[in-house]
């Protein structure tokens, strides 16, 4: 470790100063490692009453020896600045330079450079500066280069060796090693403070998430510090789910910041005998992103939702989409398949997506579903084609692709004699928070999931060109949907019953296959509308009272029109928090609660998440369903814009692609329109024909027109709704 040290010391504080170009240089490693490295330092930071709280999984690491190599055609010779984290060798087209070189001289002409890192402890990664010679993802990388050297010295790499693209987080600062990246933090004060006992109870005003900073610290003895997201908890000091128990020995005043980042609005500071404090403040943490996406209506209550729940998932969006600010922190796939969908119409930020799922899925060989859990191995294949919709990124597709096959290598195996899924030992068939929710047998919810999966490993292999792929993925796709029709629809309930036990329908119908069905769109048009009237719109079936799962549920009745009850439906349940003083939206809210019951779950009195992804669906709701914007083909190249106003007056707001913004105005005689990306088709009815200057509008049935937006145009139409 000692040399270890020594090299990293010597290349970064050797006086030299990397001389910027044009050409933009990052850190890189092999892909996958630094997410899998950085997603277990976050997710071991859990702690549960200052007791160390590990994930429930396996948990990979990364590869301790890579090979980093690219060829270059110079036009003239060129200087390179090594940068490097690890102990490595470098070469120039096979030939090993001695030493440790932090500078090194590339003649004119074509040439390839090596470097070869090791390093336990950390993510072997390099950063290679010159004038056009930068590191970034064109390098390739392997973690087994399986050299041979023949008789006259010669070092060959063509035994089979497979390398792929170097992964990248664009960390551009050689000076700042990959190991040591942190979130930013800003200083920021309580809005109020009260005395409690020998010491305070801060209050930050809303929800927060940060470090606790103690100023003018001094004394002997015991510091306490506990953490709530309501002043129940934090004035609870024998219950509350965090807090900071520390020995204090300090003889003059001094600042000091707590070491772990925590959630909070309120903290209860109390020193024990012997030690005294000025005040405290915090170090508020946060992911650098972009509020890109807005919206804005007619309705202030539904513009406080919108805010609040963006607020909520900016709070979740750390070094990954994460569930929970307060108690897990941990990165569960099916609420960041829900994360993703909100990160693409707000931030639109694709590398957290990527770091996301690159993490999740870890290494071969596949022992587990994700998480451990059968659903959100599922929600993962379908966030993979979902990013490719949004972004267009093709080569993200195929370079995870291989990691997909063997996911679903692994699912495949353990089917029963049905050709179905049911629980098997190690598995965790979660579906969601619900009472009574049986898991026995072969639930259809799982099934539905499973065909979609596999539907989406057949549109990634045509991505990864895998043609035998695609058509073996797409058959069985097709058998499968065939086969949970055949087997669990039933015509007397006009359903998708729950689950078949013992090779027989169990008489239960539940939401959860039905709404998938919809959006899913696996339905015949009469089997959509009777789930909708059987299932959807039927209080004899049983509610869904978390956010996670209401997600799904309004996402299945807006895909069939039904904005104005889902309006409601948000202003009810999401306003119904609000009423209750929620900063931030919680992880489940059942309105038949009274008072503190709302801060109970898992058989704590605050064991409930005041501030979870999942809470913020209607970033999606809205910009989907109301704003009507969604591609059509990868990366927006193609759209649709079909605005409904679900009974608001007007609405407005933007909707963010990788190319820009598309902006949408629309009211009950207006529709402004304008993009920065791709063609679009505005679609919209009117009872009149509508007027719109310098555009051809298409009425393509009775009453429903379409009008094709080009970018860089401004579009306005008048109609009669």
């Amino acid at each position: 470790m000692k040399t270890l040290k020594k090299i990293i010391l010597l290349l970064i504080f050797s006086g030299s100063v990397v001389q910027l170009s044009a050409q933009k240089a990052s850190w890189i490693w092999y892909p996958g490692d630094f997410d899998i490295y950085m997603s277990n330092v976050m997710q071991n930071r859990r702690t549960e009453r200052g007791s160390f709280f590990p994930v429930f999984w396996k948990m990979d690491s990364h590869y301790v020896l890579v090979d980093f190599h690219k060829e270059f055609n110079l036009s003239q010779p060129e200087e390179v600045k090594l940068f490097v984290e690890g102990t490595y060798n470098v070469k120039i087209d096979g030939q090993a330079i001695s030493g440790f070189p932090k500078s090194i001289q590339i003649p004119a002409g074509k040439h390839k450079l090596s470097l070869k890192v090791y390093n336990q402890a950390h993510v072997p990664s390099i950063f290679v500066q010159g004038k056009t010679i930068v590191s970034d993802e064109t390098w390739l990388s392997t973690f087994e280069d399986k050299e041979w050297i023949d008789a006259s010295g010669k070092t060959s790499d063509k035994s089979g060796t497979t390398f792929v693209s170097a992964g990248s987080w664009n960390l551009n600062d050689p000076n700042q090693l990959p190991s040591q990246f942190k979130l930013p933090v800003i200083a920021q004060s309580a809005v109020k403070t009260e005395k409690i006992n020998n010491g305070l109870l801060s209050d930050f005003g809303k929800e927060t998430f940060g470090f606790i900073k103690v100023h003018g610290l001094k004394g002997k003895g015991r510091l306490s510090i506990y953490y709530g997201e309501s002043k129940e908890e934090a004035l609870s000091i024998d219950k509350c789910e965090t807090l900071d128990n520390l020995d204090i020995d300090l003889q003059q005043k001094k600042d000091s910041i707590m070491p772990l980042s925590k959630a909070f609005r309120y903290v209860n500071f109390q020193p024990g005998n012997g030690v005294s404090a000025d005040s405290v403040s915090m170090l508020y943490e946060y992911a650098p992103v972009t509020e890109r996406g807005s919206f804005k209506s007619s309705d202030a209550e539904l513009n406080k939702i919108y805010d609040v729940a963006k607020y909520t998932f900016h709070l979740n969006t750390r070094e990954f989409f994460i569930d929970g600010i307060k108690r897990d922190r941990w990165v569960w796939s099916g609420d960041a398949y829900q994360s993703y969908l909100m990160n693409y119409y707000s931030f639109f930020d694709a590398p957290t997506v990527k770091r996301t799922l690159l993490a999740q899925r870890g290494k071969d060989p596949v022992t587990a579903h994700i998480n451990t859990i059968m659903d959100y191995s599922f929600y993962w294949f379908l966030g993979i084609y979902d990013y490719y919709k949004f972004t267009g990124d093709q080569k993200f597709v195929q370079d995870i692709y291989p990691r997909m096959q063997s996911l679903m290598t692994y699912i495949d195996g353990r089917k029963n004699k049905n050709g179905l899924l049911e629980w098997m030992p190690g598995d965790w068939i979660f579906i969601d928070w619900a009472d009574k929710l049986s898991k026995d047998g072969e639930v259809s919810f799982e099934q539905l999931l499973y065909a979609r999966s596999l539907e989406t490993m057949a549109l990634c292999a045509k991505l990864a060109n895998d043609t035998n792929g695609a058509a073996q993925y797409d058959q069985q796709a097709k058998a499968l949907k065939a086969k949970i029709f055949e087997l669990y629809w039933n015509q007397q309930k006009r359903a998708l019953v729950h689950s078949r036990i013992d090779d027989k329908q169990t008489d239960n119908v539940t939401r959860y296959a039905n709404m998938f069905g919809i959006f899913f769109d696996y339905f015949s048009p009469e089997q959509k509308l009777a789930v909708k009237e059987n299932v959807l719109l039927n209080d004899k079936v049983a509610k869904i009272t978390t956010p996670y799962m209401r997600f799904y549920e309004l996402e299945a009745l807006c895909a069939m029109g039904e904005q104005p009850y889902v309006l409601k439906e948000m202003k009810n349940y999401w306003g119904g928090m609000l009423k209750l003083g929620a900063t931030s939206f919680w992880e489940e809210y059942n309105p038949d609660k009274k008072g503190t019951e709302h801060l109970e779950m898992y058989g704590r009195p605050f064991g409930k998440s005041l501030c979870h992804a999942w809470g913020a669906s209607p970033i999606y709701l809205l910009g989907k369903y109301y704003l009507g914007v969604q591609p059509v083909t990868a990366g927006y190249q193609t759209y649709t814009i079909e605005p409904n106003l679900g009974g608001l007056a007007w609405m407005e707001g933007k909707v963010p692609t990788a190319n820009g913004d598309i902006s949408v105005y629309c009211s009950k005689k207006e529709i402004r329109v304008s993009s920065a990306t791709g063609t679009g088709k505005l679609r919209f009815k009117s009872k009149s024909k509508p007027v719109i200057k310098n555009a051809e509008v298409k009425e393509i049935s009775k009453g429903l027109f379409e009008l094709t937006i080009e970018k860089g145009r401004d579009y306005e139409v008048r109609y009669t709704n």
